[in-house]
């Protein structure tokens, strides 16, 4: 393992000589390239100006959306009523798959919110 170290830290040096002498083109050809997103005078108040449209524009596209949810939610429920929703080998995996994912998604959130234990909270 140590006679590793010194390959490692020349692969490092070489990397960082790489980005110092092509990284500041590269960001360059990048903001070429990009101009017509950037906003111009590019200071702290144009971006803090654009933070609150973006906050404000999907606060704003809430309705919509709660609107789309209460759509299709009606939809389903007027398909359930209907007998008319299929339930075949595909469907039914599909759903005990994406109950599988949930359930996986809450224990590891709440191994994340014990702190990385498996066991039990710190008391």
């Amino acid at each position: 393992m140590a006679s590793k170290l010194p390959q490692l830290q020349s692969k490092a040096s070489q990397a960082s000589e790489f980005l110092i002498k092509n990284g500041s083109a590269y960001i360059k050809q990048l903001l070429e390239d990009n101009k017509q997103h950037i906003k111009d005078p590019p200071n702290i108040e144009t971006c803090q100006l654009l933070a609150k449209q973006l906050f404000y524009t999907r606060l704003a596209s809430i309705p919509n959306r709660v609107d789309a949810f209460w759509k299709e939610l009606d939809g389903l429920k007027q398909s359930l009523k209907n007998r008319e929703l299929e339930m075949n080998l595909d469907n039914a995996g599909l759903a005990a798959l994406f109950g599988v994912e949930c359930f996986a998604w809450f224990c590891g959130g709440e191994i994340i919110g014990r702190g990385f234990t498996i066991t039990g909270y710190h008391v």
